[in-house]
């Protein structure tokens, strides 16, 4: 009775591994795991934004539309639960990178004020944050990329024989992926137009003086 139910097992499991089960699994957790790891990244990203307004603030105060927008990209980011069932939700994953471009895109913009604030650009905490958010830009792009060959890799199981087979029995589905207009959008350099400076960034812009009067004609 033993050695039967041993065969037995032996062949159930033989029949899961031909069928693709096994694979699919194992792909499945190298999406999660890409995707975890994408999501740390993001997370990074916006726990360095506060430090960085608020340092920008202090040479840039009426830059209020640059500082605003970013203060409610990340407001936005953080209203979404990147939860690892957003990756099967091909709506709701659009919704967060559609967040996580506009967060991406008002950060650029952020970071181009230096170029018209030398004193700002000569902070130390200023160029610290700068380049800590450089460097987590570059890990999300090394993430997104790792993320985008495990979807693939995982689509590829549930989409061909005989995988298909056992991904339509259980239900699974492709995932999303990033698309070729994300990362346009992503690479796409912000376009950047503020108005000149004060000579004294600290200092609120001057007023101009009044007309002096035209001298009144002579009788």
């Amino acid at each position: 009775m033993r050695t039967r139910l041993l065969v037995l097992l032996a062949f159930a499991a033989t029949l899961l591994s031909g069928c693709g089960y096994n694979q699919i699994q194992i792909n499945d957790e190298t999406v999660t795991a890409a995707w975890s790891e994408v999501v740390n990244q993001y997370k990074r990203r916006a726990d360095l934004i506060p430090n960085l307004v608020s340092v920008v603030q202090g040479y840039a105060s009426h830059e209020k539309e640059v500082l605003t927008r970013v203060s409610e990209a990340r407001a936005n980011v953080a209203g979404i639960k990147a939860t690892p069932e957003l990756i099967n939700d091909p709506a709701a994953f659009a919704k967060f990178q559609k967040a996580q471009s506009e967060l991406g895109g008002a950060l650029g913009r952020l970071l181009a004020v230096s170029e018209n604030y030398p004193q700002l650009k000569a902070d130390a905490n200023f160029r610290d944050l700068q380049a800590q958010v450089e460097g987590t830009e570059n890990r999300i792009t090394v993430a997104r990329n790792r993320y985008i060959k495990a979807v693939q890799e995982y689509n590829i199981s549930v989409r061909t024989f005989p995988n298909n087979l056992t991904a339509m029995v259980m239900g699974w589905q492709t995932k999303p992926n990033f698309t070729v207009d994300d990362e346009k959008a992503i690479s796409a350099p912000p376009t950047i137009k503020f108005d000149a400076p004060p000579a004294n960034p600290a200092a609120a812009p001057a007023v101009a003086p009044a007309p002096t009067p035209a001298p009144a004609a002579a009788k």
